[in-house]
């Protein structure tokens, strides 16, 4: 007699830790979006106030502000998005 080769059976649980390691990574992935948006769009209005020699900082604060306003907007789509 011989038995049927059965596939090997997954893991207890490797299914609840597979799915939080997907979780860290993503919203990881946004802080660091996040970061990359403010930081390059304050980087940008540094650069612009430099370049234009402006005696108060409006690019580098308005750049900052828009640049805030984005990731935000960039954190509530990808949260509300279904995975």
């Amino acid at each position: 007699m011989s038995t049927p080769a059965s596939s090997p059976s997954p893991r207890p649980g490797s299914d609840g830790n597979s799915g939080r390691l997907r979780a860290v990574a993503r919203y990881s992935g946004i802080g660091a979006q996040m970061l990359a948006t403010i930081g390059l769009s304050t980087w940008a209005g540094y650069w612009l106030d430099g370049h234009f020699h402006t005696k108060t900082p409006w690019f580098t604060l308005g750049l900052m502000l828009l640049g805030l306003f984005a990731a935000l907007y960039n954190v509530i789509r990808s949260v509300t998005r279904e995975p």
